[in-house]
């Protein structure tokens, strides 16, 4: 199974950026889609997660109405949409998929993925 994102780039605060992560290899409907992001010096923290047929999703306090997520699956493709972009969320962004099931325990979990894209880097300065 391979991963590949992309959209990142510089944009200013306040701006927006979709991602985009195309799956290829097996059938993408089995898999839970996650973002994940990593600014240096920090740890890979967890951005939000869609299930498989794209009803639920998961969103963290620090994202809410800012953030994102959504799949379409007959492009096995997932995206992550993002306004009122901060400083703070400079980070490499990465797309993970996860085979098994929707709990949040696990979604925020970067153990529990399986697979993972290379990443795209976002970058928000003025």
């Amino acid at each position: 199974v391979q991963l590949q994102a992309s959209g990142g780039g510089l944009v200013q605060p306040g701006g927006s950026l979709r991602l985009s992560c195309v799956v290829s290899g097996r059938t993408f409907n089995v898999y839970v889609m996650g973002w994940f992001r990593q600014a240096p010096g920090k740890e890979r923290e967890f951005v939000l997660a869609i299930s498989l047929t794209g009803r639920s999703t998961y969103y963290p306090d620090s994202v809410k109405g800012r953030f994102t997520i959504s799949r379409d699956n007959a492009k096995n493709t997932v995206y992550l949409q993002m306004s009122g972009l901060k400083p703070e969320d400079t980070a490499v962004y990465y797309c993970a998929a996860r085979m098994g099931s929707w709990y949040e325990g696990a979604l925020v979990n970067s153990h529990e993925y399986d697979f993972w894209g290379q990443g795209t880097q976002v970058t928000v300065s003025s």
